[in-house]
């Protein structure tokens, strides 16, 4: 079959089309811990869990480098960032009052060593005066068929907390700034209950295979407050957001999604197909970091 002159640039537009679309799923993947693109990347979030300590400034080190790799502004309690994706390697965690010069001593700092493949949350935990950062193994997988959830106790008003979830008991009497063990659930529905000595809260979680669950015990103005964070999803996939209390604008943000350009690759050469004639009859023109 003879191909025009038009129908050339057409079927070359329309295969850079295709392979644009069967490409998305993998340069998406390169910021999927587990994958083989990461398999040298570990992941970090930052938390301020201490109901009385005034908001920090959360800085973010490389082992041996004296320039912060990440900054986090006026975090306070309750805020959780999302991941952010490291290097295997060595990292510190400092926290300064918010708006202090970077030059001034922390009031608290933690090293923390990230191995490829696996996660750490870094927060601060305990009451105003004995304040301290607390590293938290985080897991990424799930036994087949199953979902992971476990429970961070940061209510100063409740210093003891029972979390059940649909009448499964996830932790008993657990103390202020202390973190339960992982359990394993079936897939599901079902209501989180938090019972203190004064004061109670619910909320429904819903708990698909192969996901990580966080519950988040914190003090709110009427009361205890839960705050379910997911923490991974299906094949180790720690998903972009933190708490449900957000981040604000001083969230890391991770590599932007290929869809948008995807998108207007596509319709771009939609457009060429549909003006192609007459487009070869003119002539040829001559992720706030620190």
């Amino acid at each position: 079959m003879k191909v025009s002159r038009i129908t050339r640039p057409a079927i070359v537009l329309a295969a850079m089309s295709v392979l644009w679309l069967g490409l998305a799923p993998a340069i998406a993947s390169a910021a999927v811990p587990g994958t083989a693109v990461s398999a040298g990347t570990g992941w970090i979030r930052l938390a301020h869990l201490s109901p009385n300590a005034p908001a920090v400034d959360v800085y973010l080190y490389s082992f041996g480098n004296p320039d912060a790799k990440l900054v986090l502004r006026h975090v306070g309690y309750g805020i959780v960032s999302p991941y952010e994706p490291v290097a295997a390697g060595d990292y510190s965690v400092a926290m300064r009052p918010a708006d202090a010069p970077a030059t001034t001593k922390p009031m608290l700092s933690a090293g923390v060593m990230v191995p490829g493949g696996d996660a750490y949350t870094v927060a601060g935990v305990g009451p105003y005066p004995g304040l301290r950062l607390q590293v938290i193994e985080d897991k990424l997988t799930t036994p087949p068929g199953r979902a992971l959830v476990r429970v961070i106790q940061a209510s100063l008003r409740q210093h003891q907390v029972t979390v059940s979830y649909a009448g499964q008991l996830l932790a008993a009497r657990l103390p202020f700034a202390s973190v339960s063990s992982y359990r394993a659930l079936s897939p599901g529905t079902a209501t989180v209950r938090v019972l203190g000595a004064g004061s109670r809260a619910s909320t429904d979680v819903t708990l698909a295979s192969g996901t990580v669950h966080t519950l988040v015990v914190l003090d709110g103005t009427g009361g205890l407050m839960i705050d379910p964070l997911q923490d991974a999803a299906g094949s180790a996939a720690v998903p972009a957001g933190g708490a449900a209390t957000g981040f604000g604008g001083t969230a890391p943000h991770g590599a932007p999604s290929p869809v948008p350009w995807v998108a207007v690759i596509t319709a771009g050469t939609l457009l060429a197909l549909a003006g192609g004639g007459r487009l070869l009859r003119r002539s040829r023109p001559t992720s706030s970091r620190a």
